[in-house]
């Protein structure tokens, strides 16, 4: 191994750690989410030189490409060369046509979070990276996004699982968000790794390729700076997560005669501004699916609740990822939507 190679282990291993808020266990299951790109192939390589014997890989086969098989075989096989135990996770049912890539991610991540628990590991490393930071950067603020959305992928994201044997939540890591998308395909060509590149990457039908190619083709639009802005913004996300978690406790009510306050939750927030509304709600949604075992449809900080809030504000109730929200008074009710009556 070249001193460059070693400076590079070492820089992900103190990027892995420092994303985890601490030293990494000598013996926790570190699992990796790897699709046989550059990016993630050079994630399985970093994080197998910086943390031998520790590492599980898993490939998800969506079926929506006749060479994701061969694409998965081939990471199982640089795996058992490298002493990597690894897993190909297929997807059951067919992704559909309709937005392909979001319900293509929504069941990835299903699949591997279910996969890490299963193994016993409490984080999933993914490899995004600067470059993936920048454009979603740029998609969300197209779209225009708020604080939230702005702040883009987080380094860091607590998710619960529901898995055989155990319930509890997985941290969904992303260690790469400091890297280039460059210098990491540098990386694995210079130590001569396979890997595939995606076709629909570059497919121009998706949003995500289009400002790929913006970025690409518009040298003053630097990724590395919008990532940085992306992530001043998601400190002041952290912020006002923290002013969120402290209204939290102070603004759960639990109204007489409910003997379940921990299946649905109560909250006084008719005259705080709509922002904080916007987070709160969000928090009860997570915090009632979580509750209740609810894990579709997706959600997460993404996922747009304006309707929800409108609806709200004039007094409605509205529904939302599977809960119902109703207005009582000056409390907000959150509660696992009821199942639709059959004809």
């Amino acid at each position: 191994m070249s001193a460059l190679d070693r400076a590079a282990v070492e820089r992900f291993g103190g990027d892995l750690a420092h994303v985890l808020g601490g030293a990494v266990p000598p013996d926790a299951p570190i699992a990796l989410a790897v699709s046989g790109g550059p990016d993630s192939m050079a994630m399985l390589a970093l994080a197998a030189a910086a943390f031998p014997g520790q590492v599980h890989a898993a490939t998800v086969d969506h079926r929506l490409r006749a060479a994701a098989a061969a694409e998965a075989r081939m990471v199982a096989a640089w795996c058992a060369n490298a002493g990597v135990p690894h897993t190909t996770l297929v997807v059951a049912e067919p992704i559909g046509s309709g937005s392909v890539q979001a319900r293509a991610r929504a069941v990835r991540y299903e699949l591997l979070l279910r996969w890490a628990a299963e193994i016993g590991a409490s984080c999933l490393a993914t490899a995004h990276h600067a470059d993936d930071q920048a454009e979603t950067f740029l998609m969300r603020a197209a779209r225009g996004s708020g604080v939230a959305g702005l702040a883009g992928i987080r380094a860091r994201q607590r998710r619960e699982v529901v898995a055989p044997g155990r319930c509890g939540g997985v941290d969904l890591v992303r260690p790469l968000l400091g890297w280039r998308v460059a210098e990491l395909r540098a990386l694995v060509v210079a130590a001569a790794m396979p890997f595939v590149d995606d076709p629909s990457n570059a497919d121009p039908h998706y949003d995500r390729t289009r400002f790929r190619a913006l970025l690409r083709d518009t040298p003053w639009l630097d990724p590395a700076q919008l990532a940085r802005s992306a992530g001043y913004v998601a400190e002041a996300d952290a912020t006002l997560r923290e002013i969120e978690a402290w209204l939290w406790t102070t603004r759960k009510v639990t109204p007489e005669g409910v003997d379940d306050p921990d299946l649905q939750s109560w909250i006084d927030l008719t005259d705080l501004p709509r922002e904080v509304q916007r987070r709160m709600c969000r928090t009860a949604i997570h915090s009632v699916r979580a509750v209740n075992g609810i894990v579709r449809p997706s959600f997460d900080d993404s996922t747009n609740i304006e309707p929800l809030l409108d609806a709200l504000a004039a007094g409605k109730t509205a529904t939302q990822a599977g809960i119902m929200v109703s207005v009582r008074g000056k409390v907000w009710r959150f509660a696992p939507q009821p199942p639709r009556r059959s004809l």
